[in-house]
C-alpha cells in the first residue's frame, strides 16, 4: 500500500463520517440555538428542556434521512472491502 492510497482511505473515510453525521449536528445546532433564545426571551433557564427539544430534534432528523445515510454507508464499506484486493496487492 503506498502512501496516497492510505491518504485516500483515510481522506474518504472522514469525508462518509462527515456526510452521516452532519445532519444530525446541524439539526442539534439550530435547535440548541432557538431552544436557548426562547428559554432566554422567557427567562426559564431548565437544562432539561433544551436536551429533550434537542433529542427529539435529532430523532425526527434521523428518521427523515436515515434510509440515505444507510445507503451511503453501505455503498463506502463495499467500496472498501472491494478494494482491499488493490491494497494487497
Amino acid at each position: 500500500m503506498t502512501v496516497d492510497g492510505a491518504l485516500e482511505l483515510l481522506r474518504n473515510a472522514m469525508l462518509i463520517a462527515a456526510e452521516l453525521v452532519g445532519p444530525m449536528i446541524l439539526t442539534a445546532l439550530v435547535v440548541g440555538v432557538l431552544s436557548g433564545v426562547m428559554q432566554t426571551i422567557t427567562q426559564v433557564n431548565e437544562a432539561s428542556v433544551s436536551f429533550v427539544l434537542k433529542m427529539l430534534a435529532v430523532c425526527v432528523a434521523l428518521a427523515a434521512v436515515g434510509s440515505h445515510m444507510m445507503s451511503r454507508s453501505v455503498d463506502y464499506t463495499r467500496r472498501t472491502i472491494g478494494g482491499i484486493a488493490d491494497v494487497v496487492k
